[in-house]
């Protein structure tokens, strides 16, 4: 899974494109992206920050079945 500086540099390249790029409707779509992946390297930067496991309860184990 990428990390959240890759999902960074790769908005960084679709608001550069966007920037240069003189058809409006491109420009949104290329700004669109942009933010998208802004989205996904702050998800990415909290995420990297949890420690979760999980362990199923062992077999026979009441509280198992609720």
């Amino acid at each position: 899974m990428p990390s959240g500086d890759e999902y960074l540099f790769k908005a960084a390249a679709f608001f550069a494109k966007a920037e240069s790029e003189t058809d409006l409707d491109v420009r949104a779509g290329f700004a669109n992206l942009a933010r998208a992946y802004l989205r996904l390297a702050e998800r990415a930067i909290r995420n990297a920050g949890m420690d979760v496991s999980y362990e199923p309860p062992p077999p026979g184990d009441p509280e198992a079945k609720r």
